[in-house]
């Protein structure tokens, strides 16, 4: 019922969805609806409040599919770029949006995903830090604030302009945000290994 729900969501927005569109999407009878939820507003407060608490398994299954944090991290840019496959799914997706703004339970539930999700992000971030792929200077709760304001603005951003993908404009803003933090890695391919050859020969001759 709720996949279907976000299906129906996804081609329609909060003034044109109807319980009738949700029905024929999970292919059950609209009476089937109004005999469970009672009312489009009231299938929409629980559709919220699954997804108030779906933080923790969408960032699990970041997990399962990327070994580095900052894949992960990356990963997650491109899940929100998911919420704009096209600019006309964006505006329906800030329509519904909208509406949880102005809804104090809505609201509550958004509030309760956004603040799990800033949990999550600096995990990732600390993760990061202890796999030496950041540098360790960082306060990872204040940089986890500035990802998570940069992809969502990033998001708004290109809903603007619209130039190419939004993944690809949110991965580039992303990158510019961690771009001072990365710690570079010293090379120990053959080049370097003969360079420090090189030198120690050198080193000999000069002793000489």
């Amino acid at each position: 019922m709720f996949a279907a729900a976000q299906r129906a969501m996804s081609r329609r927005g909060p003034h044109e969805l109807t319980l009738a569109d949700i029905a024929a999407e999970a292919g059950v009878t609209p009476g089937r609806l109004v005999q469970r939820f009672g009312s489009k507003r009231a299938l929409l407060v629980a559709l919220s409040e699954r997804f108030a608490r779906s933080a923790g398994p969408v960032f699990a299954g970041l997990r399962a599919a990327h070994r580095a944090p900052l894949a992960r991290l990356r990963a997650y840019a491109s899940c929100m770029a998911g919420l704009a496959p096209t600019p006309d799914a964006l505006l329906r997706n800030l329509a519904y949006l909208q509406g949880d703004l102005a809804d104090e339970v809505l609201r509550g539930h958004l509030v309760e995903n956004a603040r799990a999700t800033r949990r999550e992000l600096e995990s990732l971030l600390a993760d990061a830090v202890a796999a030496g792929d950041l540098r360790r200077q960082i306060d990872v709760g204040t940089l986890a604030r500035i990802v998570d304001t940069t992809v969502t603005g990033s998001l708004m951003s290109w809903a603007t302009y619209r130039e190419g993908k939004a993944a690809d404009w949110i991965g580039s803003d992303l990158e510019a945000v961690l771009a001072p933090w990365l710690r570079r890695r010293r090379r120990t391919g053959p080049a370097t290994l003969k360079a420090r050859r090189g030198t120690s020969s050198r080193h000999r001759v000069a002793g000489r």
